[in-house]
C-alpha cells in the first residue's frame, strides 16, 4: 500500500491518502521514497503563489530505493537500474525525440511532465516525492547515489544542485576540476542570492578553483557563504567596488543571479568584465523589467543566458559533486529539520515560518 500527501489547493491542509501500487509499463520503475526535501517552489504552490493542477502530490527533491523495475531502465551513465539501488531522479520527464529534446533542452520537452506538478490520475502511481513511493515514468533521468552520501544531502540534487550545475555549464565552466591551466588564474564568479542554490554555487566554484564573491542583503547568509567557500562577501551597495578590487579592475568572469530580484539581475551585468557571462535562474515569477543598455552589451561583448531546470548530465554532475564535497562543506546543515509524512503539514508550517531553510519529510 502507498501513502501520499495530497495537495488540493492553496492553504488547504495536505491530506495523507492510501492508494494501490501501480502497474508498471516497460521502462518504468517504482521507488520507495526515503525522504523528500521541501523546495521553495513547493512552498510557493502551497501558499498560492504558483498554480498547479489539483489534486496532486508535491515534492521534486526526493531520494529513495528502487523496489520494482519493468523492462530495461537505464541510469544517466548507461548502467542498468536494479531493485535495491538508491537513486535520485530528475524533475522533468522528457520524450527524447521532440525538437527541444534533440536540441539540448530536454527540460522543455514538447510532452513534458514534471514530478511534483502532475495531477493524480488512476492511470499511474504518485508523481511526487511527498509519498511513500514515487512512480518513475519512462524518460526520467535517474542517477544512482553513492553509499557515502546521506539522504538529506542527496535529495536536493534533483533540483537545487542540478540547477547550479546547469548554470555553471551555461556559463562555460567545466564541472569537473581542474578546469584551468596551471597559470595561477582561477577566474572569478559573483553569486547573487545566498539561499540553497547560492550557497551551493559558492561551494562548487571553490571546488573548481574559482574565486566566489558572494552577495546578499543578509549578514547571516553572508556568514554562511564563507563556510561554503566564498572568498569575498558583500552587501549589494558594496559589491561593485569589491569586484573591482578583487579582479584588478577588470570585473568578474561570471555572475550567477539566484535571488530573483530585478536589481540583482541588473547588477549581474554591471559587475562583469568585458567578455563576461551572466546566468539568470532566480526570477521564476513575473518581475519588474530590468534596464539593459544594448550598446553596453555589444561593446563589452557580454553574454546573458537564462537557466530553467536542467538536463540529465547536470543531475549526474550534481550527485558527483555532492559525493566529493559534502564533508568539505556543511551541506547537511542546510536541511534544518525533519518531519514524518504523517506531519507533512507541520513541515510546511515550519518551512513558511523559517524561510529560506529546507525541511525534510521522511516518507518511509
Amino acid at each position: 500500500m502507498i501513502r501520499s500527501a495530497i495537495f488540493d489547493g492553496p492553504h488547504l491542509p495536505l491530506r495523507v491518502e492510501a492508494s494501490d501500487r501501480p502497474a508498471l509499463r516497460p521502462g518504468e520503475a517504482l521507488v520507495r521514497v526515503s525522504l523528500c526535501t521541501v523546495c521553495g517552489s513547493d512552498l510557493h504552490t502551497f501558499l498560492g503563489r504558483r498554480k498547479e493542477k489539483t489534486p496532486c502530490v508535491l515534492g521534486h527533491e526526493p531520494v529513495g530505493v528502487v523496489e520494482e523495475v519493468a523492462g530495461e531502465v537505464l541510469a544517466v551513465g548507461g548502467e542498468p537500474v536494479r531493485v535495491g539501488d538508491r537513486v535520485v531522479w530528475s524533475v522533468a520527464v522528457s520524450c527524447g525525440a521532440c525538437f527541444f529534446c534533440t536540441h539540448g533542452l530536454p527540460q522543455k520537452c514538447e510532452s513534458l511532465r514534471k514530478y511534483g506538478h502532475e495531477p493524480v490520475t488512476p492511470q499511474c502511481g504518485p508523481l511526487g516525492g511527498l509519498s511513500t513511493h514515487c512512480h518513475l515514468l519512462s524518460g526520467t533521468a535517474i542517477v544512482k547515489v553513492p553509499a557515502n552520501l546521506p539522504d538529506g544531502v542527496a535529495a536536493p540534487a534533483g533540483c537545487a544542485t542540478a540547477t547550479v550545475a546547469a548554470m555553471l555549464r551555461a556559463a562555460g565552466k567545466n564541472l569537473s576540476p581542474p578546469p584551468f591551466p596551471d597559470d595561477g588564474e582561477s577566474g572569478s564568479c559573483v553569486v547573487l542570492g545566498l539561499g540553497m542554490l547560492g550557497l551551493t554555487a559558492c561551494a562548487w566554484a571553490e571546488a573548481l578553483g574559482i574565486t566566489a564573491i558572494a552577495c546578499d542583503v543578509s549578514d547571516a547568509r553572508l556568514a554562511q557563504a564563507a563556510r561554503f567557500g566564498a572568498r569575498h562577501l558583500a552587501k549589494p551597495d558594496a559589491l561593485a567596488d569589491l569586484v573591482k578590487s578583487v579582479t584588478h579592475g577588470r570585473g568578474a568572469d561570471t555572475a550567477l543571479e539566484l535571488s530573483g530580484a530585478p536589481e540583482a539581475a541588473r547588477v549581474s551585468l554591471e559587475v562583469l568584465r568585458v567578455g563576461g557571462t551572466a546566468a539568470w535562474a532566480g526570477a521564476v515569477f513575473p518581475t519588474d523589467p530590468v534596464p539593459v543598455l544594448p550598446e553596453q552589451v555589444i561593446r563589452r561583448c557580454l553574454t546573458v543566458t537564462g537557466v530553467h531546470n536542467y538536463a540529465p548530465p547536470d543531475l549526474d554532475a550534481a550527485v558527483r559533486f555532492l559525493a566529493a564535497n559534502h564533508v568539505r562543506f556543511p551541506f547537511a546543515e542546510l536541511v534544518a529539520k525533519s518531519f514524518p509524512l504523517a506531519d507533512v503539514n507541520g513541515a510546511f508550517r515550519f518551512a513558511e515560518a523559517e524561510r529560506p531553510v529546507r525541511v525534510a519529510v521522511v516518507c518511509d
